[in-house]
């Protein structure tokens, strides 16, 4: 196991490194003028060559990407004019329209993505997970289809559709909830879980649509093997095989599409963002490609790549742990 997850590990930093050529390649020797873009409208002519000057865009190209690399590991300063900003490593750049080092900006922002993925999570586990087992222990039954259907349709049901029929609901005709506004969970966490129960559900009831297939095809297909006829024979209750035998082998599957839903709502749930009002990352994106705030956009790329690299890790080593075949 500790060869496997070494190899998993250095494996990660390679995509890592890959992903900030990629990246860099992408923001920053695109034609045009990356400067221009970073320092923003209203820009003086001083200010754009000390952007310049930090940027490194005034050196060969390995140069800059040495500099962008080791700004990301060791920090880096930045001439705003009057005055010198040092950023603290891990530092993404600093945004000149912002007047602020995006590494703060991110996150300011990232608790709002964090306490929107975590209770997201557990909803579309327990309603996924949970629906999945109700279809599967009679196939073909009234149930079995009902469960299907409604799976289907939500499946098939964009998540802004969903959150707007949640928001008119919930908000609008019954009035049981107030419009959602972030609240942290330090100051009030009955409030914070509130606030946040409509953009969980909107998340999770799309997402559960896919966990309850999966665990009904692998709660299906495990029901159907030899050992667990065998075990009928002996006189097992259904619930016992169901609980101790058919349910461990969907995990593996169940966990690793986890572990990948997870890293990628982490990094920026764009629409539920948008649609409940929430300052996540999704929404500061939406903001700054607006703005064409280059290194804020730039930056959220690179977190966004590293926590679905960091999410495909966790799943990995999560499947390694259930089923020990695949480390070989």
């Amino acid at each position: 196991m500790t060869s496997f997850l070494l190899r998993r590990l250095f494996g990660a930093l390679g995509v890592l490194l890959a992903l900030s050529a990629v990246v860099y390649v992408v923001f920053y020797l695109i034609p045009g003028d990356p400067a221009v873009l970073a320092c923003g409208k209203g820009c003086t002519a001083a200010q754009l060559q000390a952007v310049r000057h930090s940027l490194g865009t005034d050196r060969p190209i390995y140069e800059q990407y040495w500099t962008f690399l080791t700004t990301l590991v060791g920090g880096h300063s930045f001439n705003t004019g009057p005055t010198t900003v040092w950023c603290s490593a891990p530092c993404l750049g600093y945004s000149y329209q912002s007047s602020e080092p995006v590494t703060q900006m991110l996150l300011q922002r990232l608790p709002v993505d964090v306490s929107l993925t975590l209770g997201a999570a557990v909803m579309w586990l327990v309603l996924g997970i949970g629906a999945g087992l109700y279809s599967a222990r009679r196939p073909g039954s009234l149930r079995d289809r009902a469960t299907t259907f409604t799976v289907l349709a939500l499946s098939s049901t964009p998540v802004f559709i969903l959150a707007l029929f949640l928001l008119v609901v919930a908000c609008v005709w019954i009035q049981v909830l107030p419009f959602p506004t972030y609240v942290p969970i330090t100051e009030d966490p009955l409030q914070w879980a509130q606030n946040l129960l409509l953009p969980w559900l909107a998340i999770a009831l799309v997402s559960a649509a896919t966990y309850a297939r999966l665990t009904r095809s692998g709660v299906l297909e495990t029901l159907g093997l030899d050992h667990i006829r065998t075990l009928r024979a002996y006189g097992w209750s259904e619930r016992r095989i169901v609980t101790r035998h058919a349910v461990r082998g969907a995990l593996p599957t169940l966990a690793t599409m986890a572990a990948m839903d997870i890293g990628t709502t982490m990094a920026g749930a764009v629409f539920t963002e948008t649609m409940f009002g929430l300052p996540g990352l999704g929404k500061l994106v939406v903001d700054s490609a607006s703005s064409l705030d280059l290194p804020v956009v730039c930056g959220i790329t690179l977190i966004a790549g590293a926590l679905i690299i960091l999410a495909n890790t966790a799943a990995d080593v999560l499947n390694a742990a259930l089923d020990p075949r695949v480390r070989i």
